[in-house]
């Protein structure tokens, strides 16, 4: 056998441990589950065994009910709600971090304890923060008086989606600004040392320099958030577990609560291929532009 054969065969031989969890752990689930999504199971038919297949009609019926639609739309909100304000904060936060002063680093570190919470912890602290009676939120409020009573704000629909994306954002905004201070700090300082020399002020600098050498960094952030926030589940099933009437209710919700509430496994099934769909595609086109940028 030739050296070079030899040696692909050896690569073929480390990766297959990962290939063979890869295709049990995550390729079984989701074949079992596209199968599932094409018959009508629920919860009579699961425990009889009569479920016939049906083909798209459950893609058909979702697509069909205002529910999902308002559902959809939720998900499309909260997404780009949270990847609007994470981002914006975040790269702010990047720029002002990325600058020598003291204490910088034990700061940025304190910023970072949002983000190592475990999401569940953070829906539990934004449903104490936001509740109606006991929440620091209208305490605070109320002793700034810029409202006179407390808020119901997990109670009303626009009030309890803005309240989910702000305790997104207390997590998002340290994930931004860690990545993108990562793309900052690559910057040599010599190009803007050149740029002064050349009469160039804070703005031009930043449009025609920093803006160009950090876009990698930015596409990565934004991909990375859209995956992150469009697959929510744990902070709206923890916070306001879908409500007030689907109010906040996201893809991931929804289809658990198709599944394992109302029990009907194949419209949850449908709903979760939907969720991965849309992933799927952003994901292909992440790494084409990752691609394009190689090459």
């Amino acid at each position: 056998m030739k050296r070079a054969t030899r040696k692909k065969m050896e690569g073929y031989i480390f990766i297959l441990p990962a290939f063979i969890y890869i295709l049990v752990i995550l390729g079984y689930p989701l074949i079992y589950n596209i199968v599932l999504s094409l018959h009508n199971v629920n919860v009579k038919t699961f425990a009889s065994g009569t479920d016939v297949f049906v083909g798209l009609e459950n893609f058909k019926t979702l697509f069909g009910d205002p529910t999902f639609r308002k559902v959809f739309r939720n998900t499309l909100v909260f997404t780009f709600g949270c990847l609007f304000f994470q981002f914006t904060i975040g790269f702010i936060f990047a720029l002002f971090f990325s600058q020598k002063f003291t204490l910088a680093g034990p700061i940025r570190g304190l910023v970072l304890v949002a983000y190592m919470m475990p999401m569940s912890v953070t829906a539990l602290l934004g449903k104490n923060m936001f509740d109606v009676s006991s929440g620091v939120i209208n305490d605070l409020l109320m002793k700034m008086h810029l409202i006179q009573q407390p808020v119901e704000w997990l109670l009303k629909g626009n009030t309890a989606m803005g309240a989910v994306i702000f305790m997104n954002c207390w997590v998002g905004i340290p994930f931004n600004m860690l990545l993108l201070t990562s793309g900052l700090t690559g910057i040599s300082p010599d190009i803007y040392e050149s740029a002064e020399v050349d009469g160039a002020n804070k703005w031009e600098k930043f449009i025609h320099i920093t803006l160009p050498l950090v876009r990698p960094a930015i596409v990565a952030v934004l991909m990375l958030g859209f995956i992150y926030t469009f697959k929510a589940f744990d902070l709206q099933f923890v916070m306001t577990s879908g409500g007030p009437l689907n109010a906040t209710d996201v893809l991931g919700t929804y289809a658990y609560q198709l599944s394992f509430t109302q029990y009907e496994f194949s419209k949850g099934s449908a709903a979760a291929i939907i969720l991965f769909c849309c992933l799927f595609i952003v994901g292909l086109f992440y790494l084409r532009m990752i691609a394009k940028e190689d090459d």
